[in-house]
């Protein structure tokens, strides 16, 4: 029988998934050889990974966007191609929304279990990969600065809540982008690199590929050193009606494979809802390198 190792945050969801913990491992026992793994802290799933992760076949992670690219940033290093399954438990669960898996946790399994691989693109930005978003700008920080007791009150509201409370003492920022066809320099409220159709809770990349080997960038352009209303405004409609097929005078937009940004070192950069070190970066797209169950439709 394969092996699979059940890890997950019991943080999230509000603590749901300890309560179905032994309907989860009962559902996954039907197919493998089960080993729980129940987080202790913040980067205890992929010290595990690290550690063992080759001694299984299938790794089953529950817990939001965070747990994911934890155990993503540990499977990837390992020498043996290991298939993910999700099971979404987050606040706003932005990787299950592009892939159309669900919240449910009995209908999570059934993907699980009876669903087909799909091969998805991930990236790396310096030493840290990420699989759907890099980010800096207005609203960026608020998924790594709520608190964890904002969000089991509220929910993803909380996000909404910070965000508003920082807008209007924003800076913009100057960046220099340069890629495979030339460089861009541009003064900037928000950078958006995107390998996802969701973000933040919305669905501003609906058309996204998510194994092609390329990252969706968006820079909406500032004019001024302090965020301004109609800065807001832009990303807004950005984030309610979707990125732009072309670039236009507000709003350069690119598809690359590869790139780098040349910034302030106090630039603060969010990876998949996680803070990186701050300052300039390289960004690199490994094409279908991650092996995540979806639904078969």
């Amino acid at each position: 029988m394969k092996k699979c190792l059940f890890a997950y945050n019991p943080q999230s969801g509000k603590g749901k998934i300890i309560k179905r913990e032994k309907f989860i491992v009962n559902s996954l026992s039907t197919k493998y050889d089960v080993t729980v793994l129940r987080s202790q802290y913040i980067g205890h799933i992929g010290e595990y990974i690290l550690q063992y992760g080759e001694t299984f076949d299938t790794i089953v992670v529950a817990g939001g966007d965070g747990t994911l690219n934890e155990t993503i940033n540990s499977v990837v290093r390992l020498s043996k191609t290991i298939q993910i399954g999700y099971i979404p438990c987050g606040t706003v669960n932005d990787v299950a929304h592009s892939l159309n898996i669900p919240r449910n946790v009995k209908k999570a399994l059934k993907v699980i279990l009876d669903g087909k691989v799909f091969l998805h693109d991930i990236f790396k930005c310096n030493d840290r990969y990420g699989i759907y978003v890099c980010c800096s700008g207005i609203f960026t920080e608020a998924s790594y600065a709520t608190s964890q007791s904002s969000k089991r009150k509220v929910g993803k509201l909380a996000y909404g809540l910070h965000g508003i409370k920082k807008i209007f003492s924003t800076n913009s920022f100057d960046i220099k982008l340069s890629y495979e066809n030339g460089e861009i320099c541009e003064k900037c409220c928000l950078m958006l690199i995107l390998n996802s159709k969701n973000v933040a809770g919305f669905k501003p990349n609906r058309h996204a590929v998510l194994n092609d080997g390329k990252v969706d960038v968006a820079l909406v352009k500032a004019k001024k050193n302090r965020v301004r209303l109609c800065d807001i405004l832009r990303v807004a409609k950005l984030f309610l009606f979707g990125l732009p097929q072309k670039s236009s005078k507000n709003i350069q937009v690119f598809k690359l494979s590869s790139l780098k940004v040349e910034t302030g070192d106090d630039l603060a950069i969010n990876i998949d809802g996680e803070s990186l070190e701050k300052g300039s970066f390289e960004l690199r797209v490994y094409k279908q390198k991650i092996a995540i169950f979806v639904p078969n439709k």
